[in-house]
């Protein structure tokens, strides 16, 4: 099947131009004016913005939580990604305590396989690294195409793993071309935290966000950078909330170090002030939590500084029923927030339209970024011959609200109820198939493919 796009504002991290677009199968085979309208198919993009489909590194489908399950799974995630604009997402793999990594793999593919509708790629969360947990570090990386691998430094039992596994998985992963994700938090202050609230009869929402200080983040941040200091491994921070946080980076580049950051959609545009809604802020329960006004203006300057280089969801939803599972105690409500499907017209509409960055830092965060640093590109994360026809086309002046009415992702309630934004996704394409088009989605689940990652290089 053959497409051809005429007359979009093609924008990539680099470039800025109108011109047609030809695809064939899966493959983007042409780029120029005035392309031959021989194909089966042409999109006239006239007035509307082309650009590389989203890529979102950082989601939780159908993820063990708690005592319960995240509510999106791979078929009603992926699609929901792709409503917005996001064809690729790469989710985390869980390890079990004194369980193999192998074992793991198994449990994830055997939940996305054949249901994904978006195109997939796996992290390995490692909750346990032993001598037979490295020596499967090199077949993950080789022959699974897994090149990047989560730690914790909090949830004590259950996920967190001390400094002295981190310092021992840095160095296999280093050794095989891999690179380290790490959650950065003081677990045990956290803890410590956490238990003094509860037992000062302190249990609303509100003390889930003062028991994460911005310190807890901070600390854990400058100890993470030191360590792959040390060992000289690829890092990448993940869900990076705040301004102590971001001067742990900041501080490393002054030795000339490379440190990856992600931050998300969330922490860019709400704050904590939602903690005060009494138990309506159980919406907005993550962690990290929501943060301060002053770190939001951290966070949008790191981006244009290159400090923050990606742009993610870190979506985990959860039904309004789970969440009041913590009603009585915050420390029981499930962490997470609901935001696949949004964080392409959020960051476009917050980002580009209130000028805070521009349409190639757009790109570049939300897609081009991830596709580098993951392993994936040029075949993601461009528009460019040979790559895959991943693309998104957006109506930049189209308005619209956000609400749990309209969205598609499969949770009661939205995070962004009543948000009006400039910028509307119109019609998406996954390896040259139209995969949304009219509002409607054209893919049925298990088109969505795994995609197996190179290894990291810290240049991008």
């Amino acid at each position: 099947m053959s497409t051809l796009i005429k007359n979009g504002r093609i924008i990539t991290a680099t470039d800025d131009y109108i011109a047609d677009i030809l695809i064939e199968g899966e493959t983007i085979v042409a780029i120029g004016k005035n392309l031959a309208e021989n194909a089966e198919r042409v999109i006239d993009a006239t007035g509307k913005f082309v650009m590389p489909g989203g890529i979102d590194p950082h989601v939780h489908l159908d993820m063990p939580f708690m005592g319960t399950y995240s509510s999106d799974n791979y078929e009603t995630g992926t699609r929901a990604a792709l409503f917005g604009g996001t064809t690729t997402v790469i989710d985390f793999i869980l390890q079990k305590q004194g369980n193999s990594l192998q074992s793991a793999l198994e449990e994830w593919s055997g939940r996305a396989n054949g249901n994904a509708v978006g195109d997939y790629s796996f992290h390995m969360a490692v909750t346990d690294f032993n001598e037979n947990t490295k020596q499967e570090i090199k077949t993950m990386i080789e022959k699974e195409g897994i090149t990047s691998f989560k730690t914790f430094m909090a949830y004590k039992g259950a996920l967190m793993i001390d400094d002295r596994q981190m310092i021992g998985l840095m160095e296999e992963v280093k050794k095989h071309g891999g690179m380290i994700n790490v959650h950065a938090t003081n677990g045990d202050m956290i803890d410590y935290l956490v238990q003094k609230h509860k037992e000062e009869g302190k249990l609303a929402p509100l003390y889930h966000y003062l028991s994460q200080p911005e310190i807890t983040e901070a600390e854990a941040s400058e100890r993470f950078v030191d360590m792959a200091s040390y060992t000289e491994c690829p890092g990448y921070i993940v869900h990076l909330t705040c301004e102590g946080a971001l001067n742990a980076v900041r501080n490393a580049t002054r030795r000339n170090q490379k440190m990856f950051v992600e931050t998300c959609i969330q922490y860019l545009i709400l704050d904590a002030s939602l903690y005060e809604n009494n138990f309506e802020g159980a919406k907005w329960v993550m962690s990290p939590p929501l943060r301060e006004k002053k770190d939001q203006e951290t966070l949008w300057a790191g981006i244009n500084q290159g400090l923050v280089q990606v742009v993610a969801t870190d979506h985990c939803p959860f039904m309004w029923e789970q969440k009041l599972m913590g009603k009585d105690d915050f420390s029981k409500i499930p962490n997470g927030h609901p935001a696949i499907e949004n964080r392409m017209e959020l960051l476009f509409s917050e980002g580009v339209m209130k000028n805070k960055i521009t349409l190639n830092k757009y790109v570049e965060v939300s897609s081009t970024n991830a596709a580098k640093i993951f392993g994936m590109f040029p075949k993601k994360g461009t528009i460019a011959v040979g790559s895959d026809a991943d693309i998104m086309i957006l109506d930049p002046k189209e308005k619209h609200t956000l609400s749990v009415s309209t969205h598609h992702m499969n949770v009661d309630y939205s995070g962004y109820e009543g948000w009006e934004l400039t910028g509307k996704v119109k019609t998406v394409l996954l390896r040259g198939k139209i995969a949304i088009d009219d509002n409607k989605c054209q893919l049925e689940k298990g088109y969505g493919k795994f995609i197996k990652r190179n290894k990291v290089t810290q240049h991008i």
